[in-house]
């Protein structure tokens, strides 16, 4: 039956109604989350259990979010970081969860991301409060209190030595601020317990370059009583080089991140301590925030922007 014009246009009316509810309806359907989580160097051990850790989270929580996740192949590849996030701000990701490489060169690809409206969260290796500040933006940190983890690795070594006992500091990436508060933690502690600081030098988180450093610091001052590494890469390094210049147990060794690798050496004495920062939690840890911060939830523990993860010193069992 052919409706009259008046009856048509109700009709046309109507389905445009319905259809318009269908799209409402639809737009206020709740989209699963995407978060980025973008790792420092993957040829660090310290980062792959990071990342595992964030994947495994996503694995238990999945009708939850969605994860993407990407690194860098080594410490120092800063504009490989920032190509990572402009990978996730076109794979239109809603949070990052970043670990970056560098302190101040990361803040302009993080605030581009910001400025589309994504989500940050920072872990592991603090911001530069001073340059996130200058581009207007603020990005909360999640991840362990570095000054405080180092010192009482420090602090545990001191034991070991006596007053004016010469000692070298093998630094992180040295634009990284977590790399200048371990360093910072290391001085605290051989300061406070009367130790000569004979040389700071940085090794750039790998192994390579602890070995390279150490070889040097030991060459260079022959009574070297101990090598304080920021990272435990480094201090394997470290503990190669000691063992090249023939002074194996007469130079001690610290380090900090626990990594599995560090274990062992542990346990025979080739390494005095380190400090484990529960680095697949910190992972959790971040993503849980971006999650939160995605719902306009509180979020608990956070003071002055940060959110303090544990750190504990290690030693032999």
């Amino acid at each position: 039956m052919k409706l009259p014009f008046a009856g048509r246009l109700l009709a046309v009316a109507m389905l445009a109604a319905a259809s318009l509810t269908l799209s409402v309806a639809h737009a206020d359907t709740a989209q699963k989350p995407k978060v980025g989580l973008v790792m420092k160097s993957l040829a660090n051990e310290f980062f792959v259990t990071m990342q595992d850790g964030g994947k495994a989270y996503q694995q238990a929580h999945a009708a939850d979010f969605d994860l993407v996740s990407n690194g860098i192949k080594n410490e120092t590849d800063t504009a490989g970081q920032i190509d990572i996030i402009n990978q996730m701000i076109i794979a239109k990701v809603d949070a990052l969860v970043i670990a970056p490489a560098d302190s101040k060169a990361l803040v302009s690809a993080i605030k581009k991301a910001r400025d589309r409206g994504i989500v940050v969260v920072n872990i592991d290796n603090q911001l530069d409060p001073e340059v996130l500040k200058s581009k207007g933006i603020d990005v909360p940190f999640v991840g362990p209190n570095n000054r405080k983890g180092a010192r009482e690795v420090g602090d545990y070594l001191a034991k070991q030595l006596k007053a004016g006992d010469e000692v070298g500091i093998i630094e992180g990436v040295s634009t990284t601020t977590n790399a200048q508060m371990r360093t910072a933690g290391f001085k605290d502690a051989m300061d406070a317990a009367g130790m000569k600081i004979v040389s700071t030098q940085s090794g750039d988180w790998e192994i390579d370059g602890g070995s390279k450093k150490a070889a040097a610091m030991l060459s260079e001052y022959p009574n070297l009583k101990a090598l304080l590494a920021g990272n435990d890469n480094m201090a394997v390094g470290a503990v190669s080089a000691i063992r090249a210049a023939g002074k194996a147990g007469k130079v001690q060794v610290v380090g900090y991140d626990n990594i599995d690798a560090i274990k062992p050496m542990l346990e025979d004495g080739r390494v005095l301590a380190t400090a484990d920062q529960a680095a697949a939690e910190q992972a959790v840890y971040g993503i849980q925030t971006a999650l939160k911060l995605l719902k306009k939830e509180p979020v608990e523990n956070l003071k002055d922007g940060v959110i303090d993860t544990p750190v504990q010193l290690v030693t032999k069992k």
